[in-house]
């Protein structure tokens, strides 16, 4: 048995791409709405370039500091249409810059989402693969370990377990844990049918939404 803190963990359920396609254009924002403002990640995980929406399934890696041995592993293991979740345990170094990139991106690799920082910023984007970081730093990072793949990680102030739907823009990043994720594709259109609606509101002049008063009334406000 392996040793925890040094291992792969056997292979995990991943979204069905049906699964993926029912949540439409729904947005970072509004997916987040629909699970009562759970799931998304804190501000400090952003895009590193204006990046377009990207969904996909996690895979995690959980690296030890300085440390990305395991993320290499990590994506020998990749299937088209995953993204990559990575805790580097608040290491300064760098664990994710143009050379895993290029691999990333053959291996069909959707967005690559690093707590941490990452480097090469003109090759990523020039590469065309989504990363979101907290930042830039030019360290790279050792090959020794430990750490481990398909492990629960925390990303961002959020858990994320191997199979969850990432979706991230350009607002940030959402996790839905995969056995909510058909609910929460079904909320999110109703919530973009929502919001669509109070659009087409505003544009009729309603600028103000009409429940606002009862609310304040309610409160004894008004």
């Amino acid at each position: 048995m392996s040793k925890p803190g040094f291992r792969i963990h056997p292979p995990w359920r991943r979204p069905d791409e049906a699964v993926l396609q029912a949540f439409g254009e729904a947005s970072s924002a509004q997916v987040a709405d629909c699970m009562s403002r759970l799931g998304a990640m804190d501000s400090g995980i952003r895009p590193l370039w204006r990046s377009p929406r990207v969904i996909g399934s996690a895979l995690t890696v959980w690296c030890h500091a300085g440390d990305n041995l395991m993320l290499h592993k990590a994506l020998s293991l990749a299937v088209p249409g995953d993204i990559v979740v990575m805790n580097t345990q608040n290491a300064g170094n760098s664990g994710f810059g143009e050379l895993l990139a290029s691999s990333a991106v053959r291996l069909g690799v959707r967005a690559v989402i690093v707590d941490g920082t990452v480097r090469d910023a003109e090759a990523l984007e020039s590469l065309a693969l989504p990363v979101y970081a907290r930042g830039l730093c030019p360290n790279g990072c050792n090959k020794d370990g430990p750490g481990e793949v398909g492990a629960l990680v925390a990303c961002g102030g959020v858990a994320v377990r191997p199979g969850d739907v990432i979706l991230a823009d350009r607002d940030g990043v959402t996790v839905i844990p995969l056995d909510d994720a058909a609910e929460v594709a079904r909320l999110a259109a109703g919530q973009i049918a929502r919001e669509r609606q109070r659009l087409s509101e505003i544009e009729r002049g309603v600028l103000v939404r009409p429940e606002i008063d009862e609310t304040l009334r309610k409160l004894k406000v008004i």
